[in-house]
């Protein structure tokens, strides 16, 4: 940002500090990513099933090899579901626990972003970047979860960006004149790049060997860093995994580790099931879920006034060449899930920082197409909510309308949807109007200040609006049918025809001395176990469970039928 830029941008600020500015966001990010973490039930099948995995360390103590079901689950490493099971620990088994890490994540990056932007640009520019990511519907959205997500893209951004200090440090810029070595911060990197990979998989290499080879390229193959300091962020990475990559191997074997690679491999080669998608996808899912964010971004992808000091327009080239990488990437991949591009938040998140800051200080203006975005986007958020509790009100009138008996039973939840459901829309409706309002009278920066406040607190209305009143609909009678009904039971629990964690997490599976019968569904629902099997399936599922002998039906709800296998008695 040049000299007269940044001065015209602080003139406006209102933090009178940066150390002010820091807890101002640490205080936002706990007020917003905080509450209401435990007000609703984990969703299948990320959310329970990492929770789950979490509870069995609790119960088992085998902290190092990762389990579902008690048996070995090797397509995660285990740095996420270490949190997860400290929160647990602290707080107990519950959802609240399951989500705190990402909620702590959440706070964490806002200040890591504050802080990243301020040694980039300015005190101010800081400040906005955190503004944008923190108002930005997904980005907002994710610190709410129980995904790894969260975590995972903040090591691997974070290791990129100290990667590039240090080969700014190797240049001689001012934006890193201190007494640290080139080496350390390629060292450094590497511990970021290697935490990512505790946290999910080889991923996180994968994504920063690929940026910086495209950084190369995009700089025609000009040396910017050496293969010394190369070799050394790899060798750093590859010893902070081996800390549970090597240790996994000493204590059982190779196995587990070769199971674990071999899944990671698959994940890029083939579609999950139900996980397929159109080569578009992540360009579709980054357009809406990162809104406001991404119209903003797509103008930084123009020309953009100068002068800039060299060290920010290289600051560009790597957020577009990481936001290529991971796009394409993920878009080559056959899986198709939505947070598989969500790494793309950081630079989407940025460019649009610059592109605001731009704006505010009045050397670019706010186009017709940025307006027309703006209201298209909005809008269809706008009717989304608004409509939601409409349909919502006439669930039992729409759903003779469907097909599929599973989507009738779901249909016909008692669920309430009073007249506060609307008010998520209707707010929205009036940040947009007070947006251009501000706009239009000049005062552009209270007029961002509303558009990503305002969408924040949209989020967060909707959450509380919707979330819970979509989870009674999709999956509530399964969970409390598990939770409320047979979670102390002495029996074994499990599902039929679809696939689900809920009957491990919320119904309490505790250890066994014969982890492969449980992991065997057909031995409990059609063998003779030694205990009482309670099953859970869809409706249109029943049928083949009816005809089998032994199994006695006990109920149905929403779209869901239960049964139970009474274990033989044994003869007088």
């Amino acid at each position: 940002m040049p000299h007269n830029e940044a001065c015209s941008v602080n003139n406006t600020v209102t933090m009178s500090s940066p150390d002010k500015a820091i807890w101002v966001l640490i205080g936002l990010g706990a007020a917003f990513y905080l509450p209401f973490l435990g007000g609703v039930h984990l969703f299948d099948w990320d959310e329970i099933n990492f929770a789950e995995i979490s509870r069995e360390m609790l119960l088992t103590g085998e902290f190092f090899r990762p389990q579902i079901n008690y048996m070995p689950f090797w397509e995660k490493p285990p740095l996420f579901f270490w949190l997860q099971a400290l929160a647990m620990s602290v707080f107990g088994i519950g959802e609240y626990a399951a989500r705190l890490p990402n909620a702590l994540t959440g706070i964490a990056t806002l200040v890591i972003l504050y802080l990243m932007g301020r040694r980039l640009h300015s005190h101010r520019f800081g400040f906005i970047w955190a503004g944008v990511y923190f108002g930005s519907v997904l980005p907002f959205l994710y610190f709410k979860s129980g995904i790894i997500d969260p975590l995972f893209n903040l090591f691997i951004f974070s290791g990129i960006y100290v990667f590039i200090l240090g080969v700014w440090k190797r240049r001689g810029l001012r934006v890193v004149r201190n007494s640290a070595p080139e080496w350390s911060y390629m060292a450094a990197s590497g511990a970021l790049i290697g935490l990512a990979m505790l946290t999910k998989g080889q991923a996180g290499f994968l994504i920063a060997a690929l940026t910086i080879g495209v950084y190369w390229i995009s700089r025609r193959f000009a040396k910017f860093v050496t293969l010394p300091q190369l070799v050394l962020f790899s060798a750093v990475a590859v010893l902070v995994t081996g800390f549970w990559y090597g240790a996994e191997t000493l204590r059982n074997g190779p196995w587990f580790v070769t199971e674990f690679v071999t899944y990671q491999i698959r994940l890029f080669s083939t579609p999950d099931a139900g996980h397929g998608g159109f080569p578009g996808y992540h360009v579709v899912v980054l357009l809406f879920g990162v809104f406001p964010a991404s119209i903003f971004a797509i103008r930084a992808f123009g020309a953009l006034p100068p002068p800039m000091q060299l060290h920010q327009r290289d600051m560009l080239r790597w957020m577009k060449v990481l936001f290529f990488v991971v796009l394409v990437l993920f878009s080559v991949v056959q899986s198709k899930i939505v947070h598989y591009s969500s790494l793309c938040y950081f630079p989407m998140t940025y460019l649009a920082a610059v592109v605001i800051g731009h704006l505010i200080s009045g050397q670019i203006r706010l186009s017709n197409w940025m307006k027309i975005m703006l209201l298209l986007i909005g809008g269809l958020f706008v009717i989304a909510t608004l409509a939601l509790p409409v349909v919502g009100r006439q669930a039992a009138v729409l759903a003779p309308l469907f097909d599929d008996p599973f989507a009738r039973g779901n249909l016909e939840a008692a669920v309430t949807w009073p007249w506060a459901t609307f008010l998520p829309g209707l707010f929205l409706i009036g940040i947009m109007v007070a947006f251009f309002g501000l706009y239009a009278r000049k005062n552009v920066h209270a007029a961002f200040s509303v558009l990503f406040g305002g969408t924040a607190i949209f989020v967060m209305l909707s959450l509380i609006a919707f979330i819970g009143r979509i989870e009674a609909f999709s999956q509530r009678a399964a969970i409390e049918f598990f939770e409320d009904t047979v979670a102390e039971t002495d029996a074994y629990k499990t599902v039929y025809g679809y696939k689900s964690y809920a009957h491990l997490f919320y119904g309490n599976r505790r250890p066994t001395s014969n982890p492969e019968l449980t992991y065997l569904n057909d031995s409990l629902i059609f063998g003779t176990p030694d205990k009482d099997v309670y099953i859970v399936t869809k409706i249109h599922k029943a049928d083949a469970l009816r005809a089998v002998e032994g199994l006695r039906e006990i109920g149905g709800k929403n779209g869901f039928v239960f049964f139970v296998r009474e274990r033989e008695k044994p003869s007088e």
